[in-house]
Order: C-alpha cells, then sequence, then structure tokens
C-alpha cells in the first residue's frame, strides 16, 4: 500500500514539475517596430497627432514559429517599448515635451499603449516609455494595428526627426491546448 501511494506521489511531482516546464516553452516575446516622422518647425507647447499606417503584425507566422496558434494565446502584455532617433543621426528627444502611444485595432477600442509625461532633456537619442499593463492579445491577434502618437515639443526643431517605435511585447500561451 505504501508503494501505491509513494509511486502516485512520484507520478504527481512529475507531472507538476513537467508541466511548468512545458509551460516555460508557451512564453516568448515578439518584437514589432515602425517609423513616424515629426516634421521640422511643429507647433510648441501644442499636442499634435502622428499616425503610422497600418502595421501588419506577423502574429500567426511568429505564434507558428513558437509552436502555437492564435487560438491558443493567453495573454499577450508590453514589456518595452523604445524610441530611437534614426535621422538626423546627432538627434535627441530634448524637442519633447511629452509623448503618449496609441494602439487600435480592427473591432478594438483605441488604448493608450505607452506614455512618458514629462521627458528630460539629456541629449539622448534613444527614449524608453511607461508601458500599459493591459492585456493586449486581442490588438495582436489582430492581422494589421494602427499606432498614433499624441505628442507636445517644447523647442522649435529645423529638421525632420525619423523615430522608431520598437515594441517588445511578452507572450504567454496555453500548454498544448489545456
Amino acid at each position: 500500500m505504501n508503494y501505491i501511494k509513494l509511486f502516485l506521489g512520484l507520478t504527481l511531482l512529475t507531472t507538476f514539475f513537467c508541466c511548468d516546464k512545458l509551460d516555460e516553452l508557451t512564453k516568448f516575446e515578439m518584437t514589432l517596430t515602425e517609423e513616424v516622422v515629426i516634421k521640422s518647425n511643429t507647433v510648441i507647447n501644442l499636442p499634435f497627432y502622428v499616425e503610422t499606417p497600418d502595421i501588419t503584425t506577423n502574429s500567426e507566422s511568429t505564434f507558428e514559429s513558437n509552436n502555437t496558434r492564435k487560438d491558443l494565446i493567453e495573454s499577450i502584455t508590453l514589456t518595452d517599448l523604445e524610441l530611437k532617433i534614426t535621422v538626423p543621426e546627432t538627434g535627441n528627444f530634448n524637442f519633447l515635451k511629452s509623448i503618449k502611444i496609441y494602439m487600435s485595432a480592427e473591432n478594438e477600442d483605441e488604448m493608450v499603449l505607452a506614455w512618458l509625461d514629462e521627458v528630460v532633456a539629456n541629449d539622448a537619442g534613444i527614449l524608453f516609455l511607461e508601458t500599459s499593463t493591459e492585456d493586449l492579445k486581442n490588438y495582436i491577434k489582430s492581422d494589421k494595428i494602427t499606432l498614433r502618437t499624441e505628442s507636445v515639443t517644447d523647442e522649435l526643431i529645423t529638421e525632420d526627426h525619423h523615430i522608431d517605435i520598437k515594441s517588445t511585447f511578452f507572450v504567454d500561451a496555453k500548454i498544448l491546448g489545456l
């Protein structure tokens, strides 16, 4: 009788630890990059908006390469949103006072994805924004999303600034569809 209890106990422990290992295999990161352009001579101290064209998420191929499918996704959260000036090469974010980035998708309301209420002038060409903790699976599972930036500047800029928006998402999928 004790052998049966020991066998069942070991079987349960093995199953529990194997499921944890399998669960880790269904978690991965997904990155999307898009460019926006802030035109020179933008208005100072008033919000202005820049919208990206539709961004193809390629989520199905990303899910497939990570051995999962859209219907098995449990949650997707934004872990990192980085802005990087690519043109001009010596550009920095000193001209920005604040920035918000919104995301929308078909059949989904627009939501604030990331923001920085007060941009510190430190001559940096890279800026990291605060990120939403909302579950974004319905947005990222869509074929296309749109990003819209709302920015306020506190300096005039004399040339267009090309900015790459790099978003990193954490994806958690179900284990074997369970």
